[in-house]
């Protein structure tokens, strides 16, 4: 990755912040040029759309499912269905669903929006340690693997996350970026098999030898993960270094003086943490907010005192949302030259016909369901997101990942993730509760008198008994509907149920083994299914034991 490219692109964001509107204008005339002569656009008459409004009225908001009869036409091979050019890739995400998602991605998306989204991120970074990219085998990237086994569609296009693109196939020098460049990064092809589990192991015996300055991991679960990976494995991390193995083969030069050195740490403070491993790591690229607010602080700890959190871009794999361009911890600026973007308010589900707000009508302090067009054949497609608006930059709104779009009710009350952490993070503020994880569940009514919200938390320190009283208090404030059917009787009191410290952890870990890629296992505010929870509970046998 070039520095000089990075700025580049950030200084070319920069300059469109004071003017969000004619950036946006130019952006829609630019993907109605391209796109309006294809199967999509004769049926919407895109060619004769203009402006937002009139776009509004001739395309009904969709989601990525009730896009698929489009995707699933040029998938099969027929050409101008959504793009003038074709897909080259599909990315694919779980989704809130868990049914794969398949976002086309064409040469012209990779490289007028995705490419110069990806590199404009990395600027507050570079700035700040201009000598990362100049020592590839100083950075190690969590995140992107594009080495890792990948899925075809029928016509025999990748079927990938964004992590595993091969940039080459889009006209750049390199496959890879920050950090992959070093040769010890790569997995021997002879070991390169499809266990995520055994693969993060490898990337993390590769680097444990490199004096690391730089991680980036993009996805919290995998940053808060990697310490306990190296709890649970620095014994055959030891093993390996002290044989020069990986894998059980011979790979590089014994190296009994590092293998002793750490573990002498083990010994001393009783595991091994990042900062023994690479005492002079400065920084960890991460997304800082939804649940990974109340966590990331403790986890950063067993990165070094001295590290810095810097913010990762705000993106879904529909398209880009916002890039960080301060020290804001958690916000950051819409990237208006890559999406044109709609906003429609959140204290209701999205449909086809929802009103919505344009950049520059947004409110500060509201919530609102994102939705997006850009010239790689999405229009007017509601992302599974939801974002705050916590201010602007310029003229242009600086938001905030504030979960996903599901909901709750138990008694008419519509609790959102984002209402949820909000009161959570609230309630850990009203009685100093510290967490490690924490996930929501309506209990239903066969399992007690009457529905309750229960929170399973792993506490980062001592088990706090007034976080349930203090949630419950902030949920009345925060959800509308919430405090009358607590008045009522209709939902009882939230039951707080504290958990092992490391059942996160544990899941995981869990679903790396059974072949999730680590950047696709993320937290979960509500859990999609009772055998996870199940398992998260049982462990709070383990506390009381």
């Amino acid at each position: 990755m070039q520095a000089e490219r990075v700025l580049a692109e950030h200084r070319r964001f920069l300059e469109c912040l004071e003017r969000p509107e004619e950036v946006q204008h130019d952006l829609l005339r630019d993907m109605l040029e391209r796109n309006a002569d294809t199967s999509f656009g004769r049926e919407h008459g895109l060619a004769s759309v203009r402006t937002l409004d009139e776009l509004r009225r001739a395309v009904p908001i969709r989601t990525h499912e009730a896009m698929m009869p489009w995707i699933e036409r040029a998938m099969a091979g027929e050409p101008k269905v959504l793009t003038t050019d074709d897909p080259v890739v599909y990315f694919s995400s779980s989704g809130s669903t868990g049914r794969e998602k398949h976002i086309p991605i064409t040469r012209t998306y990779m490289q007028r929006t995705f490419l110069p989204f990806y590199h404009a991120s990395f600027a507050p970074l570079l700035r700040a340690l201009p000598q990362a990219p100049a020592s590839p085998g100083g950075v190690l990237n969590l995140w992107q693997d594009p080495t890792s086994p990948i899925t075809r569609t029928p016509q025999g296009r990748p079927h990938i996350g964004a992590s595993q693109v091969d940039y080459r196939k889009f006209g750049e020098d390199s496959a890879v970026g920050l950090g992959n460049n070093a040769e010890w990064s790569r997995i021997p092809e002879a070991l390169a098999g499809d266990d995520p589990w055994e693969r993060s192991y490898y990337k993390l015996r590769l680097a444990a030898e490199q004096d690391i300055r730089v991680v980036i991991g993009v996805n919290p679960a995998m940053v808060a993960g990697l310490p306990y990976q190296l709890r649970r494995m620095w014994p055959r991390l030891v093993d390996d270094i002290r044989a020069g193995t990986l894998g059980g083969h011979r790979h590089s030069t014994p190296n009994p003086e590092r293998a002793e050195q750490i573990e002498e740490y083990a010994k001393t403070f009783g595991t091994v943490h990042p900062y023994h491993l690479w005492p002079h790591l400065a920084a960890v690229f991460v997304w800082n907010s939804g649940l990974a607010r109340s966590y990331l602080p403790r986890v950063r700890e067993t990165y070094g005192p001295g590290v810095r959190l810097f913010p990762a871009p705000i993106a879904s794999c529909e398209g880009p949302a916002a890039v960080p361009v301060d020290g804001h911890p958690h916000g950051a600026p819409l990237y208006l030259p890559g999406c044109v973007y709609e906003f429609a308010p959140a204290e209701r589900p999205v449909t086809a016909g929802s009103e919505t707000l344009s950049a520059t009508e947004v409110e500060e302090g509201r919530d609102y369901h994102l939705v997006l067009s850009h010239v790689g054949g999405l229009y007017r497609c509601a992302v599974t997101d939801v974002v705050t608006v916590v201010g602007r930059v310029g003229r242009t709104p600086r938001i905030e990942y504030a979960g996903r779009d599901v909901a709750r009710s138990a008694a008419g009350e519509r609790l959102t993730e984002a209402v949820a952490l909000r009161a959570l993070r609230a309630a850990c503020d009203d009685t100093g509760a510290e967490l490690r994880n924490a996930t929501f569940r309506l209990r239903p009514e066969d399992e007690g008198t009457g529905p309750r919200y229960q929170i399973a938390v792993a506490f980062a320190g001592p088990p706090v008994p007034e976080l349930g009283a203090a949630l419950d208090r902030r949920l009345s404030r925060e959800c509308p509907g919430y405090a009358p059917g607590r008045e009522s009787g209709a939902i009882g009191p939230v039951e707080v149920i504290t958990v092992h410290p490391d059942a996160f952890l544990r899941e995981w870990e869990r679903a790396a083994r059974a072949g999730q890629r680590p950047p696709r296992i993320k937290d979960r505010v509500f859990l999609p299914d009772e055998e996870r929870w199940a398992r998260i509970v049982a462990t709070a046998q383990e506390v009381a034991a």
